[in-house]
């Protein structure tokens, strides 16, 4: 198990990762993180000879909330492998005002095939009910914590 966490503020830009530091380490050589990045490399190694793939748990848990001069609206957060969002892993919330802070959880399993290596990271999924004319909104992060358990 290896978790990572940011409690900090910070203020994530669409489509951008959340900065994660400050790690718990089980096993350092099945997974690989730079301190002040938001980037997680799980690597597909694996213990018995015949299996194809190795099975992790990514669990991301923070809050989340409209900055001040921000606009009223959804906000959202997913993790993303190798930078494409898993939908199915979206954590979408709408506050009533800015600076209302709401908990949030994303949860997958993520399947690495053997010798492969994933970047996994929690990212700024929010998106603008007018793209054409309003870009999607920045969010406030805190106490953001990814958990890392490899399961196979």
């Amino acid at each position: 198990m290896a978790r990572f966490v940011k409690n900090e503020i910070q203020l994530v830009q669409p489509n951008q990762p959340v900065i994660l530091d400050g790690s718990l380490w089980a096993n350092r050589r099945y997974l690989f993180h730079m301190e002040e990045s938001g980037i997680v490399t799980l690597r597909g190694i694996v213990n018995n000879p015949y299996a194809e793939w190795a099975v992790y748990q990514v669990t991301f848990n923070g809050n989340i909330a409209i900055p001040t001069g921000g606009t009223v609206g959804p906000i959202a957060v997913a993790l993303a492998r190798n930078g494409e969002p898993i939908l199915t892993s979206r954590a979408i919330v709408t506050p009533a005002a800015v600076n209302q802070y709401f908990n949030v959880t994303s949860a997958d399993y993520i399947i690495v095939p053997r010798g492969c290596c994933f970047d996994i990271s929690v990212e700024n999924v929010s998106e603008s009910a007018t793209p054409a004319t309003t870009p999607a909104p920045a969010i406030n992060v805190q106490n953001a914590s990814l958990t890392v358990i490899r399961v196979a």
